[in-house]
């Protein structure tokens, strides 16, 4: 049974795999402070300078002994109280939507260089030309000459 995980991670796809998976983690960080930095305080300042990470409403009560404000978002989700966080929601939505889009372009740059390698290689083993008539016709005589030659 070792041995035969041994094999399994030994394998190319699975070392890939792994690979990717560290490669987009580190790479949904990046996404994330995209949004969470650059983006949405872009966003929030056309729409009168709103941080849409701070939407919410409020299904329940407050939690007994809550002293914060009940227009913080995480203080308030932190007691327990029951919330409709869809401010959160719209900026997690954005952060896939440029993800999903830096993804599309990856994988279409990708396709397009794997096009031009095939077309590269096509043409490069294209079959040789074939010969002229004439060309025939003389190589034929010379073997005549050479078969009556005995050579």
């Amino acid at each position: 049974m070792l041995k035969d995980f041994q094999a399994f991670i030994a394998r190319g796809n699975v070392l890939d795999l792994a690979v990717g998976v560290i490669i987009g983690a580190a790479f949904g960080n990046i996404t994330k402070s995209l949004t969470d930095d650059v983006i949405m305080p872009v966003i929030g300042a056309i729409f009168g300078g709103v941080d849409f990470s701070g939407y919410f409403l409020r299904l329940g009560p407050v939690p007994a002994g809550y002293t914060g404000s009940l227009n913080n978002y995480a203080a308030l989700k932190e007691a327990g109280a029951p919330l409709l966080g869809f401010g959160q929601f719209i900026t997690v939505v954005i952060n896939f939507l440029i993800l999903a889009f830096i993804v599309f372009l990856i994988v279409r740059s990708v396709n397009r260089l794997m096009t031009r390698l095939e077309r590269e290689k096509a043409e490069g083993t294209a079959p040789p030309a074939a010969d002229p008539a004439d060309v025939v016709l003389l190589r034929e005589i010379r073997d005549e000459l050479k078969a009556a030659r005995g050579v």
